[in-house]
């Protein structure tokens, strides 16, 4: 299959870079200048490949997308331009980096930040130089400004004399990689001295020490990105032994972790100690990995590392399970939900789930670059899936992309021999970070959920302020084209923070930053997770809610075309209500889809009672044996200022349809029972309802839950102490989920969620011919009438499914 993204060839590289060497050999040159040129002409092999990364190539510029994108490239650095005074604290008026009282408080945070944001600008303007169809093109008055500015920043604030305030981050990353971009795409036009200055700056903030120790602010995706300011610090001015440095402290990135930061077996991708990050943090662990296999791919300094193939497999193991129709899963993006529109952004781009989606897409066809050709293959073919699919934000619009980027996604979408991969159908558990993904022929679905492992939520730099019940269970789905938008078109801003889907929450009020910053608030429980057979699972959660008196016991079943929704033991003393949110569906600035309730539509809002509901586009509700059910239509009005300090402060209103079972103030021992069907249709929805026989609840209690579906083979429980539940009794608290399949043999699957379990007795009173398959775990296992299996100690196995495939009788 020919390869859409171009590949150096080591035969290429070596007689580029040995040209030189070449050359001066025949004039007679001593063999150690020759092996001087030649390793001087490699670097500047390494620098073009980095502009080519930067700058992208193979598109015409006269052709749209690119025209326009460029175009705008060249408006946003014209107006950059425009405003450049440079003075003493400053290169920007609305950009002062000169702190009057340099701290490592707040403030201070605000000043070392305009360092980035300044750097950043210079970037863009040297990209608007380099690029074809800005209008800055090969503009030497612009250039020579440019340089100027350049050296103005690097005397005043980043030299090797100044001490560092504020955030870290932004000297040790945030600035030092925009000012080394521009550094290699102006290489030939800032002199010796210039470069001098910008290597001994980069030497004082980032010395070789910030990657000496895997720790603190150097693991995961911190470390990638200092390895790239270490690289591109040798690749400035011919440093070997700073390349070799880079690509060596990339190693510690790749082997699976245990605790803390880093990527996980079961392809959970964690940074800040405890926050599930593969969509920020691991995008940029994603982008900058790729970008340094791709920089130092077939080069002196190769990455030959062999546990690099375990973060290649990262690709369809921790990234594809929570990319969706060319969105990543706001579930995993941490603060970043809160980024939408920012303060000041001219273009109005709207950082959603789709732009972060694309983004990783993208890196993904970077990193095809170093894979290997089967890998690299069905990378491209899953790429091409998720942006043809993506009806909401189609990216060929530029809109979502850089031009580099844009490049590369466009030279694949035109490649015939790539054929569109779907998405794969199953259940992906991650205990590790407490999240699961469940995909089927009609829906996606995702949940979230927080243990003393995981945080609640993470709030930090005025991020995210409001994300308190984000952890508390919350449902995201999506079934068909129309949903795609579903929580990016203006969702964070105006959905009731109070009111996310699936959680149970106390209406009692949170601060904003309500227990503390950078995921430090996290429940005193172990319980997250639960057991699947790759088909189906079991999920629980106990709920500790944020601050607050509350605790419940939450269950889920995911099931072919439903998520069946169980609560008990839902108890508050706070002194206000509390309430399980059913869905909470936005219908965009002014939808009108109809709510039918019991076959009547519903007009008006407040309480009703109900054995199922519709929401028409959306989905549908059933309620086993009927509910108290609550319905609301409102218009919310919100701006992203009011979740984020960076945020903009134009007003964005969007419809919402809420269904919430109230359990009252100060309940004590309340639950719940209903069914999510997303997609279904109001009929199929109401055959479901009529249909005793297909759901049966076995159990909702504080003790136990559990249900069993007939039509499936299908019954999960939650244990919470041990007991009997149907035809299943244990001796220990866990989840069970077992499957009879048609072709006479069922799967029985078993977690630990809690991790405390040191030995379980575990009976099916089902008769069993004989145990096909079991893990280590399994001590010991009897059939005939019943089975019964003896399990060891499960508490060091990290929640993870024991699975056992019996034949029956």
């Amino acid at each position: 299959m020919p390869d859409s993204t171009p590949r150096w060839s080591r035969r290429g590289f070596l007689a580029t870079s040995g040209a030189a060497a070449l050359a001066l050999s025949a004039v007679g040159s001593t063999p150690a200048h020759a092996r001087q040129a030649a390793a001087e002409d490699e670097f500047a092999v390494l620098r073009a490949r980095w502009r080519t990364l930067l700058l992208g190539d193979g598109f015409s510029p006269t052709a749209e997308p690119f025209r326009s994108k460029l175009a705008a490239l060249g408006a946003t650095a014209r107006r950059h331009l425009d405003a450049l005074d440079p003075k003493p604290g400053s290169l920007w008026p609305d950009a002062v980096w000169a702190d009057p009282e340099p701290d490592k408080d707040q403030e201070s945070y605000g000043y070392s930040g305009r360092i980035q944001e300044s750097a950043t600008r210079l970037r863009t303007l040297a990209e608007a130089y380099c690029q074809p169809g800005t209008g800055l093109t090969g503009d030497t008055a612009a250039r020579d400004r440019i340089v100027a500015a350049y050296a103005h920043l690097l005397a005043d604030v980043y030299h090797e004399n100044q001490t560092p305030y504020g955030n870290w981050y932004s000297w040790e990353i945030g600035a030092p990689q925009p000012l080394l971009d521009v550094a290699v795409l102006l290489h030939e036009h800032l002199g010796a001295e210039l470069i001098a200055a910008t290597v001994r700056a980069v030497d004082h903030f980032v010395p070789d020490s910030k990657v000496a120790q895997y720790t603190g602010t150097s693991t995961g995706a911190n470390r990638i990105d200092l390895c790239r300011v270490l690289a591109l610090r040798g690749v400035l001015d011919g440093t070997a032994a700073k390349v070799t440095l880079a690509r060596d402290a990339m190693s510690p990135t790749f082997p699976y972790v245990t605790k803390g930061d880093g990527l996980y077996a079961d392809g959970s991708l964690i940074q800040h100690t405890n926050v599930p990050y593969t969509g920020s943090y691991g995008a940029v662990l994603i982008d900058g990995t790729g970008r340094l296999l791709a920089l130092l791919d077939e080069s002196s300094w190769q990455v030959t590392d062999p546990k690099r193939q375990l973060f290649l497999d990262a690709v369809e193991a921790a990234y594809a399970p929570f990319l969706h129709d060319g969105l990543m899963m706001d579930g995993v993006s941490g603060r970043a939900i809160s980024r939408g529109l920012t303060a000041g952004d001219p273009n109005g781009v709207q950082q959603d789930d789709h732009l972060r989606g694309h983004a990783v897409i993208g890196s993904v066809l970077v990193l095809a670059q170093g894979a290997s050709p089967a890998e690299a293959a069905r990378w491209r073919a899953l790429a091409k899936g998720w942006l043809t699919r993506d009806r909401y934000a189609d990216v060929t619009t530029g809109r979502t992309l850089g031009v580099a980027a844009l490049s590369r996604v466009n030279a694949l979408l035109a490649d015939a021999s790539v054929t569109a991969a779907p998405e794969p159908l199953g259940h992906r558990l991650f205990p590790s970070m407490d999240r699961a993904v469940h995909r089927t022929r009609t829906f996606t679905a995702s949940l979230s959920s927080a243990s003393k492992r995981i945080t609640y939520y993470e709030n930090g730099n005025g991020e995210n302020v409001r994300g308190w019940h984000t952890g508390a269970g919350m449902l995201y789905w999506w079934a068909g084209d129309a949903n795609g938008g579903q929580y990016s078109d203006g969702w964070w801003p105006t959905v009731d923070p109070y009111r996310l889907p699936g959680t149970t929450a106390s209406l009692k009020r949170l601060a904003d930053g309500e227990g503390g910053t950078w995921g430090a608030a996290t429940p005193d429980t172990t319980w997250a997770g639960g057991t699947t057979d790759g088909t189906y699972a079991t999920l629980a959660q106990h709920l500790l809610g944020l601050s607050s008196t509350l605790r419940a016991r939450k269950s889920w079943f995911f099931l072919d075309d439903a998520v069946v929704c169980l609560g008990a033991g839902i108890t508050a003393t706070d002194g206000t209500g509390v309430h399980t949110v059913v869905d909470n569906r936005s219908l965009g600035a002014d939808g009108t889809a109809q709510l039918v309730v019991d076959g009547r539509v519903r007009d008006t809002d407040g309480a009703v009672d109900a054995r199922w509901a519709h929401l028409d586009g959306h989905a549908g509700y059933v309620f086993p044996g009927g509910t108290p059910l609550t319905t609301l239509r409102e218009d919310r009005t919100g701006a992203w200022k009011d979740i984020n300090g960076g945020g903009a402060t134009t007003p964005v209103t969007r419809r919402y349809v809420t269904l919430t079972a109230d359990h009252g103030t100060d309940p004590a021992d309340a639950s719940y029972a209903y069914a999510v069907l997303p997609g279904a249709s109001r009929e199929r929805t109401a055959a479901r309802a009529a249909d005793p026989d297909w759901l049966l609840t076995l159990a909702n209690s504080a003790r136990a839950q559990g249900i069993r579906v007939p039509s499936l083979g299908f019954t999960g429980v939650t244990f919470w102490e041990p007991g009997t539940v149907g035809k299943v009794d244990v001796d220990a608290p866990v989840c069970v989920q077992i499957v009879e399949r048609r072709d006479g043999t069922a799967v029985l699957t078993v977690s630990d969620p809690n991790r405390a379990v040191r030995a379980l007795r575990l009976t099916w009173r089902h008769p069993v011919h004989t145990v096909l398959s079991k893990p280590s775990t399994v001590t010991s296992a009897r059939t005939g009438t019943s089975l019964t299996l003896a399990f060891g100690d499960l508490s060091g196995t990290a929640g993870a499914t024991q699975r056992v495939v019996v034949g029956l009788r």
